[in-house]
């Protein structure tokens, strides 16, 4: 998809997202575009990865499905036909705890619990749009990860579907996962990936 197409049209959908096939990643937030280029840095994704793989080890016994970027979350509004939603998101960490969500495209529905990790790139969308999309959907808990200060802000939704003031935590805490019984992430662990990268 080139910049004429994205003018062209007021309002994009899943259907049009299907029928781009430009090799770049794009997400769609309320029908408009968004381009997911540049790739991840390497810090960033030994981040994602560290994260993935606690997750995944705590909740093996569990349900619930724990699946990186790049994967789709189609987000319906209401009960429009799939080809018409209007909000199509790549997060960076999903996790599912109802398989009928799951299918062969991605995620159709809401996740339990979504978590992305910010650059300077992608920082104001997913404080702003995917915050507010987010929450409008029900995630019911949603963390942003910043690796340059090491620090993750934790937001839950709270009566009323709204998310409160975040818990911020740092590169010395272990979170305990108000959404996944039992499950605590190690920071120092997830931060510390990032000192394998040579200077």
């Amino acid at each position: 998809m080139g910049f004429a197409l994205q003018k062209e049209a007021e309002k994009f959908t899943y259907g049009h997202y299907l029928s781009w096939d430009d090799g770049e990643r794009w997400e769609l937030i309320d029908g408009e575009a968004y381009n997911m280029t540049p790739a991840p840095n390497t810090g960033h994704q030994l981040i994602s990865m560290e994260l993935a793989v606690q997750f995944k080890t705590q909740l093996k016994e569990k349900s619930c499905q724990v699946i990186s970027a790049p994967f789709d979350v189609r987000l319906p509004l209401g009960k429009e036909r799939e080809e018409d939603i209007e909000n199509v998101v790549q997060p960076d960490i999903v996790i599912v705890c109802d398989a009928k969500k799951l299918d062969k495209k991605g995620c159709l529905g809401a996740p339990d619990m979504i978590i992305e990790i910010l650059s300077p790139f992608t920082a104001r969308k997913d404080r702003k749009e995917k915050f507010f999309l987010y929450e409008r959907v029900g995630v019911k808990e949603y963390w942003l990860v910043m690796p340059e200060e090491k620090l993750v802000e934790v937001f839950r939704l709270g009566p009323g579907g709204k998310y409160g003031r975040p818990e911020i935590y740092c590169e010395t805490d272990n979170v305990q996962v108000e959404v996944l019984n039992e499950v605590v992430i190690d920071l120092n662990a997830v931060f510390g990936s990032e000192t394998l990268i040579s200077k």
